[in-house]
């Protein structure tokens, strides 16, 4: 049989990690087959008339979505047919998401994809792995644009920093306290839903209702949706995924109560992150508006064919009006890789989200004293940005340039993160409730629902959503707090756009005024 390799499929191994052996060929599990959109071209073109605020672009409903750009019937067909080839089942299809998922055994998915599973060992555990590409029959290999999931490694962590005592001292923040600071318009964010991504932990309703109660708002509607057999499950550990989990519902609750906040949970690899964003994208029962992603991992851990899928998905949402806000992560210029290298976060880093860097600020009284990048040194987290190594430059960042902690300049060439950003720093961070306990978190997973919560304000209050505000944002910079103060490691906060805060911080009523 004519094989062809997977573009961008290529995998190693994690630093560090060693086979153990041949994965156990009876284990079953799950793999997520991707196919290729229809009228491709005309969606690129489509979006690229939305980023560049073009009115003769108007988005498509998910109906509509799904009817011009969704996987063929015949491309279904073909993959199915592949499946009963190989003696796989196929366990669901979704046209609009181009996604079908198939269910075997190692044997049968080594026989099916060429390739040979293994089991690693390595610091934080196990996962079951592959190296090299993927391999298609020739058939199936025009249409096939990803295959995620055989390999169950993490791709991603949650990019939240707890404060160093467990009660809220002076100079840290209610979600609410936040939103006055930055001039966020009057409203609840009624009718509308806002999504979170997560990829582990849980919430416990008993939390949350004290929890809003202390805060003074009324406790929003919270709905939890499952996501490849993952689910709502707390894992009783407040520095866990559980904090990440409380931490986004607070803070998105707190400041747009009236939204529905609907909470995808998925498992915590390449194929679960991307079905619960395109899960997420495509829902007709919830409809979010806006999505909220705190969980991200250096470029340089994702395949290529992964980084190509989720920003399609974003592309996708782009389409359809419905704005992503990713936090950029937690570990500075380096992303937390010890090569010597600067790194970015994805999915921050994909031209199609808004990536939420962090800061640092003081307040007096109703108003903010100062706000400077977040970096608090060499043992603690600092604001994430940098230059992407995979994604071009967007037309919306022509021109803008990057300083260097040595005061040196260079244009930017490639995707620039982060777009915006918000209070991140733990010592001036958001007091939350997590498994009982009330403690103060920082990190730019809180940046992310602050943007989103701001989002679903200015979108009920419009009557409609604002969709992609990257572009609009880029040519009203009066509209945010230029933050001039601080460094993130290698790069250095500058007037205007720079590689740690973006464009700032918000205004709030001058953001809502833009649309």
């Amino acid at each position: 049989m004519a094989r062809h390799a997977l573009k961008g499929s290529e995998r190693t191994s994690l630093p560090g990690a060693r086979s153990v052996g041949k994965a156990d060929p009876n284990e079953r599990f799950e793999v997520t087959v991707l196919l290729r959109r229809n009228a491709a071209d005309q969606l690129q073109e489509h979006v690229a008339k939305i980023a560049a605020r073009d009115p003769s672009a108007k988005r498509l409903s998910r109906a509509e979505f799904a009817q011009r750009h969704g996987a063929s019937p015949a491309d279904l067909a073909a993959v199915r047919r592949f499946a009963h080839d190989f003696d796989l089942h196929v366990v669901h299809e979704d046209a609009a998401r181009r996604s079908v998922v198939l269910s075997g055994t190692v044997a049968k998915f080594n026989a099916a994809f060429g390739v040979d599973l293994e089991q690693f060992e390595h610091d934080d555990g196990t996962y079951r792995g592959r190296t090299g590409p993927i391999l298609l029959p020739a058939e199936l290999a025009p249409m096939v644009e990803g295959v995620l999931g055989l390999d169950d490694r993490p791709v991603a962590r949650p990019h939240f920093r707890p404060h160093a005592t467990a009660k809220a001292p002076a100079g840290t923040f209610n979600p609410t306290q936040l939103a006055q600071l930055y001039s966020y318009p009057a409203g609840t964010g009624a009718g509308e839903a806002i999504a979170i991504i997560e990829l582990g932990g849980g919430y416990r309703t008993t939390d949350l209702t004290k929890y809003f109660s202390e805060v003074g708002v009324a406790k929003p509607k919270v709905v939890a949706v499952a996501v490849d057999h993952a689910k709502n499950r707390p894992t009783g550990s407040p520095n866990g995924p559980d904090g990440e989990v409380m931490l986004d519902i607070e803070v998105a609750g707190s400041i747009a109560p009236g939204a529905n906040i609907v909470v995808y949970f998925a498992p915590n690899t390449d194929a679960g992150f991307l079905d619960a964003i395109t899960t997420a994208i495509h829902d007709e029962t919830h409809k979010p508006s806006v999505i909220s992603i705190s969980w991200g991992g250096p470029e340089s851990t994702w395949t290529a064919q992964s980084m190509t899928a989720y920003d399609q998905a974003f592309q996708n949402a782009v389409l359809m009006g419905i704005t992503v806000c990713v936090a950029s992560g937690d570990s500075g210029s380096s992303d937390g890789v010890a090569d010597g290298a600067d790194h970015v976060d994805f999915p921050a880093s994909s031209p199609h989200v808004l990536a939420c860097g962090g800061t640092s600020l003081k307040a007096s009284g109703s108003a903010i004293a100062a706000e400077t990048v977040w970096n608090d040194g060499a043992n603690g987290g600092a604001s994430g940005g940098g230059i992407s190594t995979f994604f071009a430059l967007p037309s919306w960042q022509s021109g803008l340039k990057t300083t260097r902690s040595n005061n040196s300049t260079a244009a930017l060439a490639n995707r620039g993160v982060p777009d915006v950003a918000g209070d991140a720093d733990p010592q001036t961070g958001y007091h939350v409730r997590v498994d009982g306990s009330e403690t103060v978190f920082g990190g730019t997973s809180a940046v992310a629902p602050l943007w989103a919560a701001l989002v679903a304000r200015i979108n009920a209050s419009k009557g409609s959503p604002i969709g992609f505000i990257n572009p609009t944002l880029y040519q009203n910079r009066s509209a945010l707090h230029d933050i001039t103060q601080g460094n993130n490691g290698d790069f250095l906060s500058s007037t205007g756009w720079d590689a740690c805060t973006g464009l700032g911080t918000p205004i709030g009523t001058r953001i809502a005024g833009l649309f």
